[in-house]
């Protein structure tokens, strides 16, 4: 950094509020000599929203430095918006319809880069990219910030003793793009679905000709993924038209979430700019498609010496990640609503579909909402959610994760026995509707203490305004079903 830029980092609200630690000012000169060694031109500023929708700005590369240490300011309206983009609280009256003053009137907040995240992106010429935190304009961090409620969850994890190791397995579709749907009259709010095509007709689960067919997006995809230093470990053919499915090697902390993040909006983008249409949209309306999932490998680890606090040496799974487990099961129908946080996620729980339709376990078993892998001994144990669409905020769902575990392992509940036929079992049934999911949430005490009540009820009330909106619908069904017949 020159000596300009160092006096007006003097002073910077990131130092007034201490929010960068040692490594994050030295990532922030590293990212500094980076925009200028390869001589970008702009930079993007990115936070996840309630959604895990990233929003932000776009800075020319010679403020940057300026606008990671002090910010860019962005509307409070955006954490007031549902799925739609329609603001569901009453911005404009006192409190902001949020009872905060700091929300008032389309106020602003300020994001705060985390330069440990700085990426140049290989899709967009000369652009760098930087995820960022949300703050009040006093330094205090924004209360319905996913990422921060995320690192406070780990942190409260981490004075237990451990730390949270996730590796992602994310299914999506990837459609060519017949028609964007740009017409002025397609502009309505939300916006008509573009139309598209397939690239290969499916149903061949893992062949080598399949993978072929859609192989030529696939590989851009995938170079473009390892130039962000994402670790993809595989990129396979699902068994739905036009389905794949990519893996990623377990990271520690809030890297999981990030590259979460990052992917789902690389994919997009990069596909996008090829004529190509990516969908994390669990079951799309299109003839013969299959839904897809995001399975969540998970297991704690020591903090003392990273051993696997899963594993035991006489049995595939130890005390503590048994009523870990418990405690998964015990919240599954309240977590289901940061899980699978759409309507149309609950379309994906049927029946011999190898997707969950219970809350039950089973060792090794696909069709089992929780999946136990791993041996004696394994240093690999872990568990595998099966419950989560693609579509999920990462940070809700990890973090649903822990609080739920970790209540399972106070409590020092038993799982009970692992199913061998998940689809007979007399379990509980998962919720089936979006509507279910939320009420279970509402009761649920284990989610109020780990996520604070306020941000409990604010994001129920952004899920019920969707809802609203679905109810109030006329559907293509109730016209076949009813406008002909009476």
């Amino acid at each position: 950094m020159s000596t300009s830029q160092e006096r007006s980092a003097a002073g910077s609200f990131v130092e007034r509020h201490g929010l960068w630690s040692e490594e994050q000012f030295e990532a922030a000169r590293k990212a500094e000599r980076l925009i200028e060694e390869q001589g970008l031109e702009v930079v993007r500023l990115s936070f996840p929203d309630q959604h895990g929708i990233l929003r932000g700005k776009q800075v020319m590369a010679p403020d940057a430095a300026r606008a990671m240490r002090n910010g860019c300011t962005i509307t409070t309206t955006l954490l007031a918006k549902d799925t739609s983009h329609r603001s569901v609280f009453a911005v404009f009256t006192p409190g902001g319809g949020f009872g905060m003053p700091e929300m008032e009137g389309g106020a602003d907040f300020v994001m705060i880069a985390d330069p440990t995240t700085f990426r140049v992106l290989p899709w967009a010429p000369k652009t760098g990219w930087v995820l960022c935190d949300i703050y009040f304009q006093n330094g205090a961090p924004v209360p319905f910030s996913t990422r921060h409620l995320y690192r406070n969850v780990l942190r409260r994890l981490a004075e237990a003793g451990f730390d949270y190791m996730a590796g992602l397995e994310v299914e999506f579709h990837v459609f060519k793009l017949v028609d964007p749907r740009l017409d002025p009259a397609d502009a309505t709010w939300p916006g008509e679905a573009p139309r598209v095509s397939m690239l290969a007709p499916g149903y061949q689960y893992l062949t080598e000709t399949r993978f072929d067919q859609i192989e030529p997006i696939l590989e851009i995809v995938r170079r473009d993924v390892v130039a962000l230093g994402l670790p993809l470990r595989s990129v396979e053919i699902e068994l739905g038209p036009s389905q794949c499915e990519f893996t990623f090697h377990p990271q520690v902390g809030l890297a999981p979430a990030d590259t979460m993040m990052l992917f789902r909006s690389a994919v997009k983008q990069a596909c996008r700019r090829q004529g190509y249409l990516a969908s994390f949209m669990c079951r799309p309306k299109l003839p013969n498609v299959m839904s897809s999932g995001w399975h969540l490998h998970q297991s704690l680890r020591e903090r003392g010496g990273g051993a696997n606090a899963f594993m035991a040496k006489n049995a595939p799974l130890s005390p503590l990640g048994r009523q870990y487990l418990a405690g998964l099961l015990a919240h599954a129908r309240a977590a289901a609503a940061f899980t699978t946080p759409t309507i149309n996620g609950y379309k994906r729980y049927r029946a011999y579909a190898l997707a969950p339709d219970r809350v039950i376990w089973g060792r090794d078993n696909r069709g089992a909402m929780i999946r136990v892998i791993g041996a004696p001994g394994d240093p690999a144990t872990r568990l595998e959610n099966r419950i989560g669409e693609p579509a999920a905020n990462p940070y809700l769902y990890m973090a649903s994760q822990i609080v739920t575990g970790r209540d399972g392992v106070a409590r020092k509940l038993d799982p009970g026995p692992s199913a061998d036929t998940p689809y007979e079992s007399e379990a509980p049934l998962l919720p089936k509707t979006l509507e279910e999911a939320l009420a279970a949430l509402a009761e649920d005490r284990c989610f109020a203490e780990g996520f604070g009540q306020e941000f409990v009820d604010y994001y129920i009330t952004i899920k019920r305004a969707e809802l609203a909106r679905y109810h109030a619908e006329v559907t293509e069904w109730e016209q076949k079903e009813y406008f002909e017949l009476f």
